[in-house]
């Protein structure tokens, strides 16, 4: 068995990553992938290999030579890399390929070594390797018969989304057996290039075969296995978490990303806090109806955003504001209110982040579950100019009941003070939809009170970027418009605030199935012995990691394993101490990481 690598292309979409050597060259967590792949070849057997090689040549021969441990190294030229594609560089190895069974892959891809070692292990003798078609994949795909042959290639030009669940990528990792190749795909191959010449690419080829009677070209299904294609930087950047050396490092870069986990299917985010059980499968698909509309016309302005979200929420359009999540409304409240900040700690850092620490009054609570009275809050009032609420607490998950809130709020009322409540996760509160402070009578009565609230972690729609803020203060809510454009929301956000109304009897549905799951998975994670975990009103759970780990190794072991949590270490208040936090994602999820969390527990 030899392997032949197609390396001549010049990766052009990589910019300077290959201003000055090939695709291959590039380096992924410090090795290139070259370098990667030979030594998954050596250790798969693989005792020749051939490269086909153009654009910067040299440089990669003089990297690689002319032997890899046991492997030894041929190597072809393609002159006109830059006018051909990778069919050219096939033909150019025809009579290679017809010398021996052959791995035949292309030279910017990194892959589990396991898919080798099945590929030659599997007795079928041609077989192209593929994958389930995710979001991330782009190129080539195939459909497949029962008995795993190709009943065709589909370009992007024959692509179909509406089809997308029938599809396979090919991961162009390919087995041709010597026979296959003789009598087969170098007579094709030759044909085909005389007659649609040498820019095409080698899996037309593949596709013409897919109509003969008896070839023996079949699929060999990935169950699991890692691999990426590495055609642009953004994907350079997802093969280095997905092949992340270490644990820490794998943690490391997921962290920095604050979202985008889609493009990661296999992993789990019991980090980032959404509504598993909203919005229903009828609102999807209204919004799938209208999708080209939505996309392709311009939203309305800010006006009609805040009469629609006052529609949502019952209030007067005067007294809302949509914000492109409530972050955007969280980043002016430093420009539009003077002096200092009280906030319980430990919280959301966007508050004092966005204010500045230099103008925040810190309360850290003593005690483990970082509860508080109302009492403690009226105290923080008196050292403060203004007050900042979360309710409930992210991401202690600490409650404060609406009649308990309004004797705060007058209490800052009568000191003359503003007082805001973020109320994003009141919702998930038992009788949740009564506890809000969202109501016309009630935020006449306290002009000092401005209500914040995301609509993406209650709805479970943070894709589309959603949040308000309500309140009587209307000159105060003037100051807030000025810190955000005219256009901050899009159609899509539009949409859904347009037609929330018909769906309001499933959003209640949805938080009391997400309370019932809390209560449940909540009596589950108190059986791991190595965790202290805390009450909560909200749809995540603040947990001590009391033995065997700190909250860095067991966030870092839970990677490992494709579930990611969110590490509490180094966060305000938590100073010498090990917290984590979990979401409360749907039972399926939450059963998942109860039972890697079992299989971790020593005792």
């Amino acid at each position: 068995m030899q392997a032949i690598i197609l390396a001549a292309g010049t990766g052009s979409r990589l910019g300077k990553h290959t201003k000055e050597n090939t695709k291959c060259m590039l380096e992924i967590n410090g090795i290139t992938l070259i370098d990667q792949v030979l030594e998954k070849l050596n250790n798969a057997g693989i005792t020749k290999l051939i490269l086909v090689v153009g654009y910067k040549k040299d440089n990669l021969i003089n990297h690689v030579g002319s032997k890899y441990k046991n492997i030894n190294i041929e190597y072809i030229e393609n002159p006109i890399y830059d006018k051909t594609n990778n069919i050219y560089s096939l033909y150019l190895a025809k009579e290679k390929l017809q010398e021996d069974d052959t791995l035949l892959l292309e030279s910017d891809l990194i892959f589990d070594e396991s898919i080798l070692t099945r590929l030659l292990a599997d007795k079928r003798k041609s077989l192209a390797v593929v994958d389930k078609y995710k979001s991330w994949m782009d190129g080539t795909s195939v459909i497949l018969d029962n008995e795993d042959y190709i009943t065709g290639f589909h370009g992007k030009k024959a692509f179909r989304f509406q089809n997308v669940q029938e599809y396979y990528k090919t991961v162009n990792i390919y087995k041709f057996s010597k026979e296959f190749s003789n009598k087969t795909y170098v007579p094709f191959l030759e044909a085909y290039s005389k007659v649609k010449g040498d820019n095409e690419y080698y899996e037309s080829v593949l596709n013409i075969l897919t109509i003969l009677d008896g070839h023996e070209l079949r699929a060999m299904r990935l169950e699991g296995e890692k691999w990426y294609e590495i055609d642009d930087v953004q994907d350079k950047a997802n093969a280095e978490i997905i092949f992340a050396k270490t644990p820490k490092e794998k943690l490391s870069f997921i962290q920095k990303r604050f979202g985008g986990y889609w493009r990661f299917p296999e992993i789990k985010d019991f980090c980032y806090l959404v509504n598993p059980y909203f919005p229903p499968s009828k609102m999807q698909e209204e919004m799938k109806a209208f999708f080209y509309d939505l996309l392709s016309q311009y939203p309305s302005g800010l006006n009609t955003q805040n009469l629609l979200a006052g529609k949502m929420f019952g209030i007067e359009s005067e007294n809302i504001l949509v914000g492109n999540g409530a972050a955007e409304i969280i980043r002016g409240i430093g420009n539009v209110l003077d002096g200092t900040f009280g906030i319980v700690f430990p919280t959301f850092n966007e508050y004092p982040e966005s204010i500045g620490y230099d103008r925040i009054v810190k309360f850290i609570p003593n005690n483990e579950s970082f509860s508080y009275e109302i009492d403690d809050l009226k105290k923080l009032v008196d050292k403060s100019d203004n007050l900042i609420l979360i309710n409930p607490d992210n991401p202690s998950g600490h409650f404060n009941n609406k009649s308990a809130l309004i004797e705060l709020i007058r209490y800052a009322h009568d000191k003359n003070k503003y007082f805001i409540v973020d109320e994003s996760f009141v919702d998930f509160a038992k009788n949740g939809e009564k506890e809000t402070l969202i109501n016309q009578d009630f935020i006449d009565a306290y002009p000092n009170l401005v209500i914040i609230k995301s609509i993406s972690k209650s709805y479970g729609v943070p894709g589309i970027r959603l949040g308000i803020a309500a309140s009587s203060n209307i000159e105060l809510l003037k100051k807030f418009r000025k810190e955000i454009s005219i256009w901050n929301i899009n159609s899509f956000g539009e949409y859904f605030l347009q037609i929330i109304g018909k769906y309001k009897n499933d959003y209640q549905t949805a938080c009391e199935l997400i309370r019932e799951e809390r209560d449940r998975f909540w009596e589950e994670l108190k059986s791991i012995s190595f965790l202290k975990v805390y009450k909560s009103e909200a749809n995540y759970f603040l947990c001590q990691v009391i033995d065997f780990y700190t909250a860095t190794k067991l966030s870092e072991k839970l990677i490992e394993n494709n579930i990611y949590i969110k590490d509490l270490t180094g966060k305000i208040g938590f100073e010498e101490k090990e917290y984590i936090r979990i979401a409360v994602r749907d039972s399926q999820d939450n059963n998942r990481l109860i039972t890697e969390l079992k299989n971790m527990d020593i005792k």
